[in-house]
Parts: C-alpha cells; structure tokens; sequence
C-alpha cells in the first residue's frame, strides 16, 4: 500500500495552500489563515477546487479526515501533503496562529 506524504504542523510553509476538510461550522469557528474549506463530505464533487500542479496542505482536526482527502486526492493527480496532528495539534500544540469567522474568538472545534 502507498503511503501519502506528511508534514507536521511546524513545518506546513508561511505561504502554504491549505485545504481544510472540516466541517463548515468547524472551520467557522477556528481555522488557518486563508485556507480553504471543502469538507470531506464534499469533496469528490468540488475537488476541482483544489489547485492542480503546486503542493496542498491537507489538515482537519485529529488526521483522520485527512488522510482519506489526501490519498483520494493524490489518487485524482493532485499534489497534497497530509498535516500530521491536524488542528488539534496546531492550536493546542504547536500554538500556531488560527482566525474565525466574524467576531468571535477562534477556537478548535
């Protein structure tokens, strides 16, 4: 069995494309930076919203979500890296910066 490529949370690049299969009210609540949200769910129908050709960070709250987007990704030609950790790992952790939508105070949920 292949295995997909992984990153820890410290070493996702600045300049990162996150994709960030959470849920919607998950990622509203606390998620990277200009990530992009497409949950998993959603996936196989909205995965030409994932940029084609240039390395894409995958992260969701544990892994486990994760690594199913990223190896169904990989499968359909795309390049993406698994985010080993997930959120958790990277608020609670790691104390990587998060933002949420509105005024709220951003949080992992």
């Amino acid at each position: 069995m292949f295995e997909e490529p992984t990153c820890s949370v410290t070493e996702v690049p600045d300049d990162a494309i996150v994709l960030d299969v959470r849920g919607r009210d998950e990622f509203a609540a606390g998620h990277i930076k200009d990530a992009i949200n497409v949950p998993l769910d959603e996936l196989q129908e909205r995965q030409d919203e994932v940029p084609f050709d240039v390395d894409v960070y995958v992260i969701c709250r544990t892994g486990r979500r994760s690594a199913h987007a990223t190896q169904f990704l990989n499968m359909a030609g795309h390049d993406c890296i698994m985010v080993v950790g997930g959120m958790d790992q990277w608020h609670h952790e790691a104390e990587l910066p998060i933002v949420a939508e509105g005024d709220g105070q951003p949080y992992v949920k």
